[in-house]
């Protein structure tokens, strides 16, 4: 999930400072914080949701693209770009409590999801703890256990350390965007703690009613099987072709790509998700009959 110093500083090195399509930005307090958000776009409402040591800006032409179609309202979280820290660890399902929050502070009831690496995370979280506001979800580089992880990434967990985070790109946008300029070591601590924070949710995510899109690379830091695990714990897996409807989650794995170069596939990104979202499938030769 974005949380080592040589997958993060590839990221930054590699997103460009895209336009957006006449973002506005605002703050509103939300459990001790003041969280920053964009807004841009028309439409049903998506959360978007970054990754760890990410912002906005660093999430790339992803925002503007799919605003053509939708208002966009990308979200900052705690400690990341603008919005504020607090003394509370970060967790997965505190995050995820603080993103309903803001729906609730800015007045959203429901929204579709949008997430990366560890803002996917989130989005399983709020799939989880807060289904009523969860329309459909897309989580791109996703794991519901630790044990989903590749096995070199596992392997490389134990050796993180904060050293490896400072003087780096992540360090000098963090710089940029803080309330709390100083605040970029306090932020590093945390996310490795996250990184040892036990992940076990498959009861959690076969009980989901909330449709999936599952993204990742095929060179990614999840473990193919286990997102073809997540697949199918989520009613996939079955043939088509047979005169039932599919199953409204899915799966999509990018060819040639790794963790870092996910948010770079902007179009390809677009063409999975919109017609994800608008609940759209591609036609086959036996299509169910109408009822």
């Amino acid at each position: 999930m974005l949380r080592t110093a040589l997958l993060a500083a590839a990221l930054f090195a590699s997103s460009p400072a895209i336009a957006q399509s006449d973002p506005v930005g605002a703050r509103v307090e939300v459990n001790g914080m003041r969280m920053y958000y964009e807004t841009s776009g028309e439409g049903d409402p998506l959360i978007v949701l970054h990754g760890a040591y990410m912002n906005i800006r660093t999430m790339g032409e992803i925002i503007s693209v799919l605003a053509r179609s939708r208002q966009v309202i990308a979200v900052e979280m705690q400690g990341h770009g603008r919005t504020t820290d607090i003394d509370r660890p970060i967790t997965y399902p505190k995050l995820a409590d603080d993103v309903a929050a803001f729906m609730d502070a800015i007045g959203v009831e429901k929204a579709d999801v949008f997430g990366y690496s560890m803002g996917a995370a989130v989005g399983l979280q709020m799939a989880i703890r807060h289904p009523e506001k969860v329309d459909r979800a897309a989580l791109a580089s996703i794991a519901y256990d630790f044990k989903g992880w590749h096995p070199d990434y596992r392997a490389f967990v134990p050796q993180i350390a904060p050293e490896m985070f400072l003087g780096t790109p992540m360090e000098d946008a963090y710089r940029e965007l803080a309330a709390d300029p100083e605040g970029f070591p306090a932020l590093v601590d945390k996310l490795i703690a996250l990184e040892h924070q036990p992940m076990a949710w498959e009861a959690d995510v076969a009980a989901l009613k909330t449709p999936i899109l599952i993204i990742q690379g095929d060179a990614d830091i999840v473990d193919h099987e286990h997102s073809l695990a997540m697949f199918r714990l989520l009613g996939g897996g079955v043939m088509g072709d047979q005169g039932r409807p599919l199953p409204d989650s899915r799966l999509a794995i990018l060819p040639g790509t790794s963790h870092t170069a996910i948010m770079g596939q902007t179009e390809l990104l677009r063409a999975l998700i919109e017609p994800f979202l608008d609940g759209e499938t591609p036609k086959g030769w036996f299509e169910p009959q109408a009822k």
